[in-house]
């Protein structure tokens, strides 16, 4: 136990106060927005965005571009997320929850292709040094796109997608030594599976009533 506390501590020391305590925000509100996610509740958005500003801020600090541009995306896609699931008439939600159609799915796929291009450009256009675990920093950043854009939509398969690559971020960011954010991506894989569960409970509901 000591020694995972040690982890984290230690990988703090050198690091300004300053940076910590918007790290500290970003983790809590991070946690808040995925379960918001979890319980289908509009404040996911909000939450989310205090999260990946402060978070898109860190990470270009610490060079790590790919992770950076993920989390811009996820602003943007937040706005538009929140516009989405706002969105009712005659009191009645438009966009419930479903699962992916075919034609979906490989728009998934074509968008994981095409953000690990873009990502892969950006490390190149910074100049930074291509290593192992730059190139799981891509191809995470193409799985987390997709899974952005399928719950702005309310996509079941998005916390699938969320839950393969959470699993990759966190003993990637526990390598980088980003202690919290490690811890983070662990607490949402749980959430992750949580919220697929409650997800899957809605729509099964949803398909008895028909």
């Amino acid at each position: 136990m000591s020694e995972i506390i040690d982890f984290f501590i230690s990988s703090y020391q050198n690091t300004p106060t300053g940076f910590i305590i918007l790290e500290a925000i970003a983790f809590l509100f991070g946690i808040a927005s995925v379960w918001y996610a979890k319980k289908e509740n509009i404040l996911v958005y909000p939450t989310g965005l205090v999260a990946t500003i402060i978070t898109v801020y860190l990470l270009y600090k610490a060079e790590y571009f790919g992770d950076m541009m993920m989390n811009f995306y996820y602003s943007v896609m937040s706005i538009y997320g929140w516009w989405n699931w706002s969105r009712k008439k005659n009191n009645k939600v438009l966009v419930p929850i479903s699962r992916t159609n075919t034609k979906e799915k490989l728009i998934g796929i074509l968008w994981v292709i095409i953000t690990m291009m873009v990502t892969y450009s950006v490390y190149r256009y910074f100049g930074t040094d291509i290593k192992t675990e730059n190139y799981l920093d891509i191809f995470t950043s193409g799985v987390f796109f997709t899974a952005m854009w399928y719950m702005a939509n309310k996509k079941l398969e998005n916390w699938t997608l969320w839950i393969f690559a959470d699993l990759i971020t966190v003993p990637l960011y526990a390598y980088r030594g980003l202690g919290m954010l490690s811890l983070q991506y662990l607490i949402f894989t749980i959430l992750a599976i949580q919220g697929y569960l409650a997800w899957k409970k809605t729509l099964d509901k949803n398909a008895s009533t028909l």
